[in-house]
C-alpha cells in the first residue's frame, strides 16, 4: 500500500459540495453584476473579524485568482477563496428583505455559532 504525504494533496483536488443562491439572491447577484460589463462574478471569502470569530466578505470581481475556485449558476460566477472554502462550503446564500432594510444572508451548515447582529461566525 502506498502512503500519500499530506502536503502533496492539492484543495483543488478535494470534492466540495459547492453553494446554493436562493431566486432571491441570485436577482440581486445579477442586478449588481449586470451594472458594469467588466464584472466577472462574485468573490466570496472570509477574514477573522467580529465577536465570534468570521465575517464572510463579498466582492464584485473583474480580475478573480487563479486558485480560486469558481461555480456557476445560470447568470453568476462565484469565486471563492481556497482558504474560506473549509470554512464555507455548503453554504446556502439568500438576499432578505426585513422592513426597510435588505442584505445578503449565509445559511451555513458548518457555523456552530454567530453573534447577536448576525455580522460574524464561528466553527470549532
Amino acid at each position: 500500500m502506498e502512503s500519500v504525504n499530506v502536503n502533496d494533496i492539492s484543495h483543488h483536488d478535494l470534492v466540495w459540495k459547492g453553494f446554493t443562491l436562493t431566486k432571491s439572491a441570485e436577482k440581486q447577484l445579477s442586478n449588481l453584476i449586470s451594472k458594469d460589463p467588466e464584472i466577472k462574478g462574485l468573490w466570496l471569502g472570509i477574514k477573522k473579524s467580529g465577536c465570534a470569530g468570521f465575517k464572510y466578505i463579498m466582492n464584485l470581481t473583474k480580475d478573480p485568482l487563479n486558485e480560486d475556485l469558481e461555480f456557476s449558476f445560470k447568470s453568476i460566477t462565484l469565486f471563492v477563496s481556497m482558504q474560506a472554502m473549509p470554512f464555507i462550503d455548503g453554504t446556502e446564500i439568500d438576499y432578505v428583505y426585513d422592513g426597510l432594510n435588505h442584505n445578503f444572508k449565509f445559511n451555513n451548515p458548518k457555523a456552530q455559532h454567530s453573534c447577536g447582529c448576525g455580522e460574524s461566525f464561528s466553527i470549532e
